[in-house]
């Protein structure tokens, strides 16, 4: 049972700290994820700690472009796993896109870990965890190179949540279209990205949600027209004058 207060200020962050401990506790989540935090939450404050606009706006266009999909996966970590479970798995039945578990401190005691919280949020396949269907990434070096070929290797778009910018680079060259959430926009993540949205996923990915749901009443056409008027360089931008007004208007307080 939770200690903290509902009516504490940072009541919903120190909730998420909360959920990253016990997924840390029950194995999900490495040490540096708990550091990954901590980074991530200094920019939900500058962002103002909502999901402004912009972000609206490319979670409507992960939305459009996860729905024109032919083979959409999202990759989950540790971080993930201990954030949104039920979220993800919702997401993942919405837009027929497959699962995948993908590690940069891997080992098969987490992965086994991250598939069981998974399964119990309503999962039934999830991909990664076979070695016999692994395939590589070419230009990454580390343990994320190695993918499932049934799932990231193959796939035309890739959601990957809290995610490192060389993998992302990895798979942008392998001519995939990643989404990410990124709470940074100047991060190589953000810059390297699709479409990223510059949000909390815990806030984000219920919006995502909603979006796909709503969206998918609508024709290719109509989607298609969403994707293609969204250029993730301005979409940054703005997300960097978000900050700056932000900031601007602290120290006009101050």
């Amino acid at each position: 049972m939770s200690l903290i207060p509902k009516s504490h200020p940072r009541a919903k962050s120190l909730f998420i700290r909360e959920k990253l401990v016990h997924g840390f506790d029950k194995g999900l989540v490495a040490k540096e994820g708990l550091l990954a935090q901590g980074r991530g939450e200094a920019f939900d404050y500058l962002l103002g700690e909502k999901t402004g606009k912009n972000a609206k706006n490319a979670i409507k266009v992960a939305a459009a472009q996860l729905l024109l999909a032919k083979m959409p996966v999202i990759s989950v970590n540790g971080n993930v796993a201990a954030l949104c479970p039920k979220e993800i798995v919702k997401l993942s039945k919405q837009t027929k896109a497959k699962l995948e578990v993908n590690l940069f401190y891997t080992n098969e005691k987490r992965k086994k870990a991250i598939v069981s919280t998974l399964k119990k949020n309503g999962a039934s396949e999830i991909l990664g965890i076979n070695p016999r269907d692994s395939a590589k990434l070419s230009g990454i070096d580390s343990a994320r190179r190695i993918v499932d070929k049934n799932g990231i290797f193959s796939a035309d778009v890739v959601v990957v949540p809290l995610e490192d910018g060389d993998r992302t680079m990895a798979l942008r060259n392998a001519g995939k279209l990643v989404i990410t959430f990124d709470l940074n926009p100047l991060s190589r993540t953000s810059q390297t990205a699709s479409i990223t949205i510059v949000d909390n996923v815990t806030r984000a990915i219920h919006v995502l949600i909603d979006e796909t749901k709503k969206l998918s009443r609508k024709n290719k056409k109509e989607l298609k027209n969403i994707v293609k008027n969204f250029d993730n360089k301005k979409n940054l931008s703005e997300n960097i004058i978000q900050i700056k007004d932000n900031l601007t208007r602290r120290a006009k307080i101050a």
